[in-house]
């Protein structure tokens, strides 16, 4: 990536740029949860009412896909889509990087939610019947290779969890970096400023082309991306957590009529 961008403005020695700027987006939403808490309304203005807007929307959303227990979820989720959104959007700002632009970022978002659902699962059934129902309502003989199909597909999950987001966010980057490194000095525009006759004709034209494609159409399409990006974590989060909880309540609803 060095090869075609310049590195990020702010290196600390020692650390890794995604690590700093993790800091960086943390240090971000510490500063505005404290903007919006400090002089808490009942008519709210400015940071705190940004913030009441944000938390209604995750709260809308955690009481359609998870239910009326959802809320109890916020902070993981909400912390997560906050923290996502924030890196993502760090990586449109010039002289910064994307912490979500490496897989050691992404991976470990991954690794909290794939931890905490199955928490929450064994918490809610007991370790047992938490792994009874991987086995599925499959037929007896066929329940061991159930079993290690699903163990398979959780253990896949956090790979596509991390792998889609840093492929995207990566992916954007080196896109706009590459269109930046071919209307550079040594490139377009460089060509055009020799004065040549190619340079005149082409190199000015496509420095022209080049810019207004970047800024009319990959920029937005990066924003885009990035809000897109956050609101799909978030909601497989909630997906996962859902799956948790809706085996335990159908185990709770089935137990007593087995009694019977």
């Amino acid at each position: 990536m060095d090869i075609i961008e310049h590195p990020p403005i702010l290196r600390l020695p020692g650390i890794p740029d995604h690590v700093t700027y993790t800091w960086i987006a943390m240090l971000f939403l510490i500063v505005l949860s404290l903007f919006a808490t400090r002089r808490l309304a009942l008519v709210p203005t400015g940071a705190q009412n940004l913030m009441e807007m944000v938390l209604e929307q995750f709260h809308q959303i955690l009481d359609e896909v998870i239910g009326a227990g959802g809320r109890r979820y916020l902070p993981l989720v909400g912390t997560l889509g906050l923290f996502i959104l924030t890196s993502n959007l760090m990586g449109l700002v010039p002289g910064m990087a994307s912490p979500t632009a490496n897989l050691n970022t992404t991976a470990a978002c991954a690794l909290i939610v794939f931890f905490t659902y199955h928490v929450i699962g064994v918490r809610k059934q007991g370790l047992i019947p938490y792994l009874k129902h991987f086995a599925g309502p499959v037929p007896g003989p066929l329940k061991p290779l159930m079993f290690v199909i699903e163990v398979i597909s959780h253990l896949a999950r956090p790979l596509s969890l991390s792998l889609r987001l840093f492929g995207n966010m990566a992916g954007g980057h080196i896109l706009i970096a590459i269109f930046f490194f071919m209307m550079g000095f040594d490139g377009l525009l460089g060509w055009a400023l020799t004065g040549s006759f190619g340079g005149l004709v082409i190199g000015a034209p496509g420095t022209i082309v080049a810019a207004a494609f970047v800024i009319g159409f990959l920029l937005p399409l990066k924003l885009l991306v990035a809000f897109l990006q956050a609101f799909i974590f978030v909601m497989l989060t909630m997906i996962y957590i859902t799956g948790a909880l809706e085996e335990a309540e159908h185990e709770a609803t089935h137990a007593p009529a087995g009694h019977h």
